[in-house]
């Protein structure tokens, strides 16, 4: 099946790692749907201040 989603590598200090994680069990998320739940809510939470990020056609 393919996706778009595209793959990243992201350095964390290992407290914050470990700590996240466990905030993803709680929320019976993988690691990587908790990052990516965290992002979008960032997200939402900056165009809800500051407006909608406009993406121009060479984003995609």
């Amino acid at each position: 099946m393919a996706t778009r989603k595209i793959q990243t590598a992201v350095r964390f200090e290992p407290e914050l790692l470990y700590k996240i994680t466990y905030v993803a069990k709680q929320n019976k998320r993988s690691l990587s749907n908790q990052l990516v739940y965290l992002a979008q809510e960032y997200v939402k939470q900056f165009e809800k201040e500051n407006g909608e990020i406009e993406l121009g056609e060479d984003f995609y």
